[in-house]
Parts: C-alpha cells; sequence; structure tokens
C-alpha cells in the first residue's frame, strides 16, 4: 500500500476517476442543459493539480511539473470567467 502512495499510482486511479466523472457529466448534461462548461473547466483544474502531483511523485522534470500548474491556472481563470459571466446576467 506504501508503494501505491509513494509511486504515483493512486493519482492515476484519481485522474480515471475524474475522466469518468467528465465523461457522465456530458451525458447528463446534454439531456438536462446546453454545455457543461463550467463542470468541465472545474475538473480539468483539478486533474491539472494531480498530474502536478504525480510528476512531483515520480520525479518527473520540472518542466512537467511547470506545465500542469499552468493548465491548473489556466482552468482556473477560466472557470471563474464562466461564473463571473454567468453571475453577471
Amino acid at each position: 500500500m506504501p508503494d501505491l502512495l509513494t509511486s504515483g499510482h493512486v493519482v492515476d486511479v484519481a485522474l480515471l476517476i475524474v475522466a469518468a466523472e467528465a465523461g457522465l457529466l456530458v451525458l447528463w448534461r446534454r439531456r438536462r442543459r446546453p454545455g457543461p462548461g463550467a463542470l468541465l473547466v472545474n475538473l480539468a483544474s483539478g486533474a491539472c493539480l494531480m498530474l502536478a502531483l504525480r510528476a512531483a511523485l515520480a520525479g518527473a522534470p520540472g518542466s512537467w511539473l511547470a506545465a500542469a500548474l499552468a493548465g491548473a491556472g489556466a482552468a482556473h481563470v477560466a472557470d471563474l470567467w464562466l461564473r463571473l459571466r454567468t453571475a453577471a446576467r
């Protein structure tokens, strides 16, 4: 069990769960309302943070960690923009 945590494979499992959740949300939202955009960028932000954790645990080069964190930041900004745009309506 400790190897699962220190190797980063636990993050792989969490990313698979997030991917499944995103797929289910897209299917569900298609039937209910138009566009799952805000939910998907929120999931993308979390997924990018998990990728950053995975990169750190696996000892990946710093550029992979920086790219994952930049992706998380960009998804977070997109999430805020979508939420503020919706609130302004």
